[in-house]
């Protein structure tokens, strides 16, 4: 999606990032807004809502914490991930994404209070305590980097210390940046990875699979540990063959011994989604699968479905790199134990697990 229009909070109008900002979006136009009220009113008129919230971009503050952590749900296993708020919402239009109906309405925004997240972080640095600290849990970690250099500096940021590491996901391919940056291994660099089919159907705007991949490869040259994300894992016909070439590709690619970890994780959603996929993507058949109320309210395949789904890529996973770290996102410790052989409860935890792993790839401190 190409942006349209830049609304500008007015408490920020002459500060330095919206100048700079600005300056690399020529082409939009401008307006300044004394309350969000007007940002949301001219995208709920808007026919397609979603559509249009990505055309504009909102320059504001984040009135909240930038370092918080993700709230998870009591009902699954938990990975003990941090949240690094820097911005919400994304260009791309993916007809699962969950941000299209958490969002109220859903609008492209980016916090210019920078010096505040900077502050925060540092103070949550400074803590000692160790920390994996992520930007994509409301928005593409990626996307930013086309109109600014926040993410060149948390790269720089997290390799000046030695008590977290910074995780970068996205569907993009916009890594140039990254080359030249001082990541001292403390950034991992992860990609979402679907099946080619899913990837032209659901995904609107991402990079193709192979491209994705050739970003990691170059990524892993570079220095930068990599993670991968299979997630939402779709079940349709052949499904099963399709994502065991998808991990074929990966590992044809990337070395083993440079992946912090692979996640798994079945296609789920809220209720109140499935009529704006139905009606925004009329073509998707997505929703159409056998699915049933889990433990978080969400909709999820009926478990036997998405257990023989997850067997076939751990099976595969397994069979190029038999010590990779693999989790499962939102499932419980008998999904675990039934593809895995292990439960979490009895390694310590998923977030121990992960921070284990993390700390030997990435050198940092015990």
């Amino acid at each position: 999606m190409s942006i349209r229009n830049i609304y500008i909070d007015r408490g920020f109008v002459d500060h330095p990032e919206t100048e700079k900002l600005i300056s690399r979006l020529p082409d939009a136009q401008q307006r300044i807004v004394s309350d969000a009220s007007e940002v949301y009113a001219e995208i709920e008129a808007a026919e397609d809502p979603v559509a249009r919230g990505k055309e504009i971009l909102f320059l504001t503050a984040n009135r909240g914490a930038f370092v918080r952590p993700c709230p998870g749900t009591r009902e699954y296993t938990c990975c003990g991930y941090w949240i690094l708020h820097v911005g919400s919402f994304c260009t791309m239009d993916c007809s699962y994404c969950i941000l299209q109906a958490y969002f109220h309405p859903p609008v492209l925004q980016y916090f210019i209070n920078g010096q505040d997240l900077k502050r925060e972080l540092h103070r949550a640095l400074a803590e000692g305590v160790f920390r994996r600290i992520g930007t994509g849990e409301f928005t593409d970690s990626l996307i930013w980097e086309l109109w600014t250099d926040r993410c060149r500096w948390l790269v720089d940021t997290f390799g000046a210390q030695h008590k977290a590491v910074l995780e970068l996901k996205t569907k993009t391919v916009g890594i140039e940046f990254l080359r030249e940056a001082d990541h001292q291994g403390k950034t991992v660099m992860a990609w979402s990875l679907n099946t080619p089919r899913i990837i032209r159907s659901e995904e609107r705007g991402t990079a193709s699979l192979a491209a994705r991949l050739r970003a990691a490869e170059q990524c892993q040259k570079w220095g930068y540990p990599v993670a991968f994300h299979f997630d939402p894992l779709v079940i349709y016909p052949d499904c099963d063959a399709e994502y065991r070439e998808v991990v074929r590709n990966l590992f044809s690619r990337i070395p083993p011994d440079s992946i912090a970890w692979i996640s798994l994780g079945s296609f789920r959603f809220m209720p109140a989604l499935k009529a704006l996929i139905q009606k925004r993507f009329p073509e998707s058949k997505i929703v159409y699968g056998e699915f049933v109320p889990g433990l978080d309210g969400k909709m999820r395949y009926f478990r036997p479905l998405r257990l023989k789904l997850y067997q076939a890529v751990v099976e595969e996973i397994r069979r190029a790199a038999p010590d990779a770290t693999i989790y499962f996102c939102m499932e419980d410790e008998g999904i675990w134990n039934r593809c895995l052989g292990i439960r979490p409860s009895q390694e310590g935890g998923l977030d121990r697990m992960l921070d284990r792993r993390v700390k030997d790839l990435c050198g940092l401190d015990p």
